[in-house]
């Protein structure tokens, strides 16, 4: 089965239901970028690290999105409220391996709930969804994700629903 395939087998867009009332969970257009953009900018951490929103790097953005879209492995999906505004963020990726017995990993990038609505239970509600709805849906094994070491509350959360801090990452810069 192609991954296109497997996501296109998530039947999105879904209704979530966290404490705060139901949201919509659907993939993201073209037409999101800039709630994308607000939710990156309104994180300081991915603020400290240039996104800032700035209009300067709106063709960046859009370049990157026009990528994980076009890119069969990956699916970049909103959370939407009652009124349509966006108002949370994920990038899921399926990365096929040789480790573990040839599993396919989930991996989970770039969380993003809007800060006036955090801990109403929008992150846990598109987690929970991950785990037991994509993951098994998209034939992987494991689901995985990174969190900057700043993020101590990001690290509770993610302990509460079950998943274990089991690796050390790291990273490298390239230079320009």
């Amino acid at each position: 089965m192609s991954v296109i395939t497997a996501f296109d087998a998530l039947a999105l867009p879904v209704t979530l239901d966290p404490p705060a009332g139901p949201v919509q969970l659907r993939f993201a257009t073209v037409d999101d970028i800039e709630s994308i953009l607000e939710l990156l900018a309104d994180d300081p951490v991915s603020a400290s690290r240039g996104d800032t929103a700035s209009p300067d790097d709106r063709a960046a953005y859009e370049a990157a999105f026009h990528a994980i879209d076009a890119d069969p492995a990956n699916a970049l999906l909103v959370v939407a409220a009652p009124r349509g505004d966006v108002i949370a963020t994920m990038q899921l990726t399926v990365i096929p391996g040789m480790a573990r017995v040839g599993a396919t990993r989930l991996q989970v990038e770039a969380v993003r709930v809007s800060s006036d609505l955090r801990s109403g239970g929008i992150g846990g509600a598109m987690m929970r969804w991950v785990t037991e709805v994509a993951a098994p849906q998209l034939g992987t094994s494991l689901v995985q994700l990174t969190s900057d070491e700043a993020r101590i509350d990001a690290h509770r959360f993610y302990t509460r629903l079950g998943f274990v801090p089991s690796h050390q990452g790291f990273k490298f810069t390239v230079p320009d």
